[in-house]
């Protein structure tokens, strides 16, 4: 409940502290005051340190009315939680040049991950080593050429990660095993008078229909490809604009 406060403020136990404890509580109540809130001078402190004496409560009841805290000594986690904020407030002011200009952890998580997702937007487009970096990638792996480098060089990245990568490898060397064709279910839709030339006619058939699905597939990647390129509407390079 208190853990973030607490590390805030760099207390030595955050993620353990109990203030159902007696002595924990007392103890930390002491340590606040000293280290953060120095509502009282040094010399004030006496009644407040005493923890171990039986009028504790007393002094801490008043040092409760002396911060102006809203809670009632018996209603005890809303109380720490209310010093705590006190405490973060002032260790803001007395630190506020320290803290103005920092960066939340959110936020540069968040532009971290921006720049992860998108690792070509730093790239200097013009560098004459870039360009034939790309073209030379390009007509290695028979890529259409573009005016565009960027757009070459994502498509290469496509290319790579669909067919180039261990298990893209593994999966094209593995052998194709073929199923057996009962070829009299497959009419052939006309006779040449001879039994095995109708027979070589189907399988050619058959075959001809096998390569026709996987030009389709590999159509079907292309077409998945240039979408992937053209319609991303992340980055426009070109125009120096991110997003839409």
């Amino acid at each position: 409940m208190f853990r973030r406060k607490l590390s805030a403020l760099d207390y030595h136990n955050p993620g353990g502290f109990n203030c159902r404890d007696e002595t924990e509580f007392r103890n930390f109540i002491v340590w606040l005051e000293d280290q953060k809130i120095r509502h009282y001078k040094i010399e004030d402190r006496g009644n407040l340190r005493n923890i171990h004496s039986d009028d504790w409560p007393k002094s801490f009841e008043k040092y409760m009315k002396d911060v102006n805290c809203p809670f009632k000594m018996q209603e005890r986690q809303e109380t720490v939680d209310w010093l705590l904020g006190l405490a973060v407030r002032l260790e803001y002011g007395d630190n506020a040049d320290k803290y103005k200009d920092s960066t939340p952890d959110s936020a540069k998580s968040a532009d971290n991950t921006a720049k992860n997702a998108e690792p070509l937007i730093n790239l200097d487009v013009n560098n004459p080593d870039f360009k034939a970096g790309v073209m030379a990638l390009a007509n290695l792996l028979q890529i259409q050429r573009h005016d565009d480098y960027l757009v070459m060089l994502k498509a290469i990245r496509i290319l790579v990660q669909e067919r180039l990568t261990q298990d893209a490898i593994a999966k094209a060397n593995q052998s194709k095993e073929g199923l057996p064709v009962a070829l009299e279910k497959h009419i052939l839709g006309f006779d040449t008078g001879d039994a095995v030339i109708n027979e070589a006619a189907q399988i050619l058939r058959l075959l001809h229909i096998e390569e026709l699905r996987e030009l389709q597939t590999k159509i079907n990647e292309a077409i998945v490809a240039v979408q992937a390129i053209i319609a991303d509407p992340k980055t426009d390079h070109r125009l120096g604009k991110v997003g839409r």
